[in-house]
């Protein structure tokens, strides 16, 4: 298991206190009321700052003093109330193949069941509607046969179901009633009843011994049995698949690296591998920890992190992570961060910790699941004592108690939330999309404006040479002029000197060596470049200087009305041209703008420059609102004014100089990088640094959100609806009688249906 987090917090009693949070796996839960028990258990204990319980991933995320409360104790409370809390962390092979060994054991008992359900079914109910039956069998004829019959098919359907009467009365004789209490007492009331029966028909005459037999109800509790281990067995195949990002994950690391002793290559396991040592990566082999190339060059497909399809260049100094695919050359690489500090382990301690987290939509749910079962007892006795009562039909009034007790599951309202928040971090993390939590995830599709901080979000960044404009007539030609002013720049550490530089390269141009090389500061610089003397930089420098600008003064200001920085360059004291750079927009910007208007969210930008550059800059990308001349301690301020309009804002930026702005927008949205996920301030991580993806993560809170009201509602509804049904409701009118069978199977499909409708959330496409 990773190493647990620590935090420290202020207490006004013991000063400073040291939060450990732990993610522990739970075994034993059946629906939401055992998740509901769990959190109100250790939320009592002392030290506890969180305890959250995620029914779908069968987890427990919690928070604690480690001052006062140890891991033990939380483990130990847990086993006290009848689950179990598993610490060691299973690796994504052990997961699956617990799961897949707890779905075949369910359905090992689902055919056990089914097996002498359906000949008990075809019996109970054969004689009723005129199918061919065996009168050996004949409850008219033979009553004693036929009842003894029946309870020898139900006992092995009891016998498979044998789970949920362990668990159930247990739960019952902790004051904690949960689903398998209702299967329990529902089941175990009409087999009762039934065996009463049985020994009526013994006991008695002719007279009573066939009339005790049409009061049997054995199919009852063997058909519930056997549906809702079908409806439990659905649900396991279907939660299995709602973790299935975090699966692909945690099984993408490799299991073992090559490292270089002396001049041996060795291959170890990953446990093994030390920071500082040199790894050989061949050609389709993955990087097994993060660090630094030293040697070799490649290509490396990075999509699991990233999301980006095409693969990225490397080369001496460049970084790789863990996990990625080396696609052609061999490289060798120093190891640097190794397991739980690789950027693979960051992401996938992000994913589980927003997969456990709780949207504030789910609270409703919780209070409701926690209450549900024990109200549910009580209804079911008083409507069954009231039917008695009414009918003097003991018979009819079991129909009517078991009813109530098996329809009335909450499994669905417990799943509601978490399946859907599970799918749709997952297939966030498939997008290079990292939502740290429900609530950022239900916030961001109330979003009606974005802030776009400017250089590194809407722009790349970095300066780059953009235009070059000649003076004509002797002056040195295009190419000729950018080696010149990249020559004499060379020595210069100003990023626009910088970036003349690596324009040159760009273009392959090999540098002169400059003699005499002097910064002005705050103007330019001057050096003697091939014999030549070489003047670049402001126009006051220029002016300084003597030489004339007249003949490109209107070049120059329509350059700087396009947010571009020109710079002169004078040759022998000769104007011979202008090389104008820029921080140019990302190709993805104007496209992702573009498609917030479309959803009617306001776009502003935020930015330090002047207002002629900024606004240069938002009518290249389509933004109407600029927020130009802004200092990094004020941005925040200014998110906070838009806020004060009445709108839910979201802030995107690079998460280091607009943290504070980040924290206080109702959403921040770090533009993020594989070594950077675990940005505090934000809530969402944009690991490609792709603009799109701002649209694409608002339209999948959206999705999410919407699939949770339709899960809810759902669930909410089939309760609302089935409970006076089930009892006889209708028929009090003239209407039907649900039957006990009806009620299972309509609480199995409610489960699988809630399941079924968060796995929709899978074909997202952005």
């Amino acid at each position: 298991m990773a190493e647990p987090r620590k935090s420290p917090r202020k207490n006004g009693k013991d000063g400073v206190r040291h939060m450990e949070s732990h993610v522990l796996g739970i075994r034993g839960m059946t629906c939401a009321a055992c998740a509901q028990r769990i959190e109100r258990v250790v939320r009592k204990l002392p030290g506890i700052g969180r305890a959250s319980v995620n029914l779908a991933s069968e987890k427990l995320f919690v928070e604690y003093d480690a001052g006062e409360l140890g891991l033990p104790a939380i483990k130990e409370a847990v086993r006290k109330i009848g689950y179990e809390a598993v610490e060691k962390k299973a690796s994504a092979d052990e997961d699956r193949a617990r799961r897949r060994k707890e779905l075949r054991t369910l359905r090992a008992k689902l055919a056990v069941s089914a097996a002498f359900t359906l000949p008990l079914l075809y019996i109970a109910m054969a004689p009723m509607i005129g199918l061919p039956f065996p009168g050996v069998l004949s409850p008219m004829g033979y009553p004693l046969r036929y009842a003894l019959t029946e309870l020898l098919l139900t006992l092995p359907a009891i016998a498979a179901g044998w789970r949920f009467y362990y668990v159930g009365y247990r739960a019952l004789w902790m004051r904690s009633p949960n689903m398998d209490s209702l299967i329990a007492v529902g089941t175990t009331a009409a087999v009762a009843f039934s065996v009463y029966n049985t020994w009526r028909i013994a006991s008695g005459g002719m007279r009573e011994a066939m009339a005790a037999a049409e009061s049997l109800y054995y199919e009852t509790a063997g058909v519930i049995i056997t549906l809702i281990l079908l409806g439990k067995s659905l649900e396991a195949a279907s939660k299995g698949r709602t973790g299935e990002a975090i699966k692909k994950l945690m099984g993408l690391a490799p299991k073992t690296a090559i490292i270089m002793r002396g001049s041996e290559e060795t291959e170890i396991p990953i446990d093994d591998v030390g920071i500082g040592d040199i790894i050989v990566v061949k050609p389709g082999a993955k990087i097994p920890v993060d660090g630094t190339v030293v040697e070799g060059r490649t290509a490396i497909d990075e999509s699991m992190l990233t999301g980006e399809s095409m693969p990225a260049g490397k080369k001496p100094g460049d970084a790789v992570y863990a996990a990625s695919l080396n696609t052609t050359g061999a490289i060798r690489f120093r190891a640097e961060k190794i397991g739980a500090d690789t950027a693979l382990a960051q992401i996938i301690k992000l994913v589980e910790d927003a997969q456990g987290s709780k949207a504030p939509i789910a609270k409703l749910a919780d209070v409701v699941s926690g209450y549900f079962v024990p109200i549910v007892c009580l209804v079911a006795v008083l409507v069954g004592a009231a039917w008695y009562i009414g009918t003097r039909d003991a018979g009819f009034a079991l129909t009517i108690f078991i009813s109530v007790l098996v329809i009335a599951c909450p499994c669905a309202l417990g799943l509601a939330t978490p399946t859907a928040i599970m799918v749709g971090t997952g297939k966030g993390a498939e997008h290079g999309i990292l939502i740290k939590g429900g609530e950022a995830l239900e916030t961001a599709h109330k979003i009606n404006a974005i802030v776009f901080d400017k250089t590194g979000t809407i722009t790349e960044g970095k300066p780059r040479v953009t235009d070059i404009l000649t003076a004509g007539g002797d002056s040195p030609g295009s190419e000729e002029l950018l080696l010149l002013a990249a020559s004499a720049e060379a020595g210069s550490e100003h990023p626009l000197g910088q970036a003349v530089v690596a324009g040159a390269r760009e273009r392959g141009l090999e540098l002169i060596r400059a003699d005499g090389f002097d910064s002005v500061t705050g103007r330019g610089i001057e050096a003697r470049v091939g014999g030549r003397d070489v003047l670049a930089g402001s126009r006051k420098l220029m002016e300084e200087r003597g030489v004339p600008l007249a003949a490109m003064e209107r070049e120059a200001d329509r350059l700087s009305g396009d947010g571009k920085t020109p710079m002169y360059v004078a040759v022998d004291g000769a104007l011979a041209g202008i090389v104008a750079v820029a921080d140019v927009v990302k190709p993805s910007s104007r496209e992702a703008i573009g498609r917030l208007r479309k959803m009617g969210i306001e776009v502003a930008m935020l930015t330090g420059d002047n207002k002629s550059t900024a606004a240069a800059i938002a009518r290249q990308v389509g933004i109407d609102r600029v927020l130009a001349e802004v200092l990094p301690q004020d941005k925040a301020g200014e998110v906070k004014k838009l806020q004060g309009e009445g709108r839910k804002v979201a802030m995107v930026g690079d998460g280091i100089n607009d943290a504070p702005a980040l924290a206080q927008a109702d959403i921040g949205i770090a533009i993020g990088s594989g070594t950077d996920v675990a940005m505090e301030s934000a809530d969402i991580v944009l690991m490609r640094g792709d603009l799109r993806d701002v649209p694409t993560a608002i339209n999948l809170s959206k999705r999410t959100i919407r699939n949770i009201k339709q899960n809810l509602f759902w669930a909410f509804g089939y309760n609302t609806v089935g409970i006076p049904i089930a009892a006889g409701a209708l028929y009090l009118f003239g209407g039907p009688l649900l039957s006990p069978i009806f009620a299972a199977a309509a609480m199995s499909l409610s489960s699988v249906s809630v399941l079924t409708n968060a796995l929709r959330l899978k074909s997202f496409r952005g």
